[in-house]
């Protein structure tokens, strides 16, 4: 099964649509010699004992005396249909083991060949006296059909009685030469049908694969026009799935464009940004080495050297930031989980002395997430970073087992066009400044199955690291949430 479906899988539309079809009329013709024929033979066999039943009623009613005033052989042979044979027998002369006299009327007016057709289905005639003497003696009013094989030519039979107060049954048979014109002219008809049917459905499918060839050569010409550098536009007016994916190219490019513009601009900066302070710091050093002092002492102008190698440091430090989560996430955590209290106390040792003067408040639980605790530890850091750069003048965090992690600071609100592109990477932050840091954060958050979000709040702007709850589980937990909280004022 699987070859198969790797072989249709390396088929093109219009090949699997010749394929289907093919597979639909092997189907149909199997289908058709297999049951349909039997079926056919079937309603034939029944057509064929309706005929003889009509027949036997007509002849019936002319022996019983119903309009029976013009009635003559002649007209009688002309009322009855080609290959039909029909017999009266008296059933007393039979049960008296003398020889029957056999009373024939058929559509052949010519005696002898009548005397010799009966004379080659002898066998079919005693089947059929002997079904008579069964109904004679049962006094069956309805008719016995049958059918018999002789010599390779199939006959239909029907044996009644006359029901004119005698002792005369009537046997009529007809062979099969009706049954193959009646069949031949059935089966002729379902295959011209069965045939037109399929022309028209393979047109309408072949129509069909038209209409998603085209878009979807559409969309290869677009794909190797854009893999070759080229510009390229794709517009379909569909509104199906193939629209949707053509919308969707669309879309990936021109954000490609975008980040790859504003990638280009960054580095455009950060070239520039590390051309500076490289070329302070060695202009610097070959004065010093020249017993110049640029900055007015020796230790003065050490100090422009440091603040320089700070920043270059900075500029470093952020570019290896993604080379080093793209390592973390790629990592597998066999089921790693991290003490995130631990995380963040170790984080806040670090970065607590870069500004003194911003005071951290802190709430913290003994709370796990899933992951190792070295991503955990990147994803705090540039949060606490971000959040130190914008702060006035206190950062607050809280860790609990209802909101996750939260990381707020007093500083200004962002536009809300900001909040949007918050986590994409190579996003202008304030003050024309590129940063990689929100976006490594939400790289690694989502790689550990989890959610973060920024927003504004009344006091300035707020971090969430959350795992979405199912709706049951999150009504429950804020629930007890709020139990908890009027037990404690309770007890205040």
């Amino acid at each position: 099964m699987k070859r198969f479906s790797e072989f249709i899988k390396q088929l093109s539309l219009s090949q699997q649509l010749a394929a289907i079809i093919f597979f639909l009329i092997s189907f149909f013709t199997a289908f058709f010699f297999i049951y349909l024929t039997g079926s056919v033979e079937n309603v034939i066999r029944e057509q064929m004992y309706t005929t003889l039943d009509a027949s036997q009623d007509m002849i019936v009613g002319l022996y019983s005396g119903e309009d029976s005033s013009n009635f003559t052989q002649s007209q009688l042979r002309r009322a009855l249909t080609n290959s039909q044979m029909h017999l009266i027998v008296d059933m007393e002369e039979v049960v008296a083991g003398t020889e029957p006299q056999l009373h024939y009327l058929s559509s052949e007016s010519d005696a002898a060949l009548v005397r010799e057709e009966l004379s080659e289905n002898s066998a079919l005639v005693e089947k059929m006296i002997s079904q008579g003497v069964t109904i004679y003696q049962n006094g069956l009013a309805s008719a016995t059909h049958g059918h018999m094989d002789i010599n390779g030519q199939e006959y239909c039979y029907s044996v009644r009685l006359m029901n004119d107060g005698s002792s005369n049954v009537l046997m009529s048979y007809m062979d099969e030469e009706y049954a193959q014109g009646a069949k031949d002219m059935m089966i002729n008809s379902i295959l011209y049908i069965t045939v037109m049917a399929f022309c028209f459905i393979f047109l309408i499918l072949m129509l069909w694969v038209i209409t998603l060839i085209h878009p979807l050569n559409q969309i290869r010409n677009y794909i190797e026009k854009i893999k070759a550098g080229k510009d390229a536009t794709l517009k379909l007016n569909r509104k199906d799935e193939i629209g949707e994916l053509a919308d969707a190219l669309v879309s990936m490019r021109e954000e490609l464009q975008k980040q790859e513009k504003t990638k280009e601009e960054m580095i455009h900066n950060i070239s520039h940004d590390l051309k500076t302070p490289i070329a302070t710091i060695k202009s610097y050093g070959e004065s010093i080495k020249d017993g110049i002092y640029p900055y007015e002492t020796l230790e003065k102008s050490v100090d422009v050297i440091i603040e320089n190698a700070d920043r270059l440091e900075a500029k470093v430090h952020s570019l290896l930031y993604m080379n080093r989560v793209e390592y973390l996430i790629s990592q597998d955590n066999n089921g790693a989980v991290t003490n995130m209290k631990d995380v963040v106390e170790k984080v806040l040792l670090n970065i607590a002395v870069i500004k003194p003067d911003i005071r951290i408040v802190t709430e913290l639980e003994e709370i796990t997430f899933e992951g190792l605790e070295e991503s955990w530890r990147v994803v705090v850091e540039n949060i606490l970073e971000n959040a130190q750069r914008y702060a006035q003048s206190v950062i607050t965090i809280h860790l609990n087992e209802q909101e996750g992690l939260t990381i707020a600071n007093d500083g200004p609100s962002m536009d809300e066009s900001r909040i949007e592109t918050l986590f994409k990477p190579f996003e202008k932050g304030e003050g024309g400044r590129f940063g990689l840091g929100l976006s490594i954060v939400a790289k690694v958050v989502r790689a550990n199955h989890y959610e973060v979000r920024g927003e504004n709040t009344a006091d300035g702007v707020i971090f969430r690291i959350y795992r979405d709850q199912p709706k049951k589980a999150k009504q429950k937990t804020e629930r007890r949430s709020r139990q908890r909280g009027a037990k404690n004022n309770n007890e205040a």
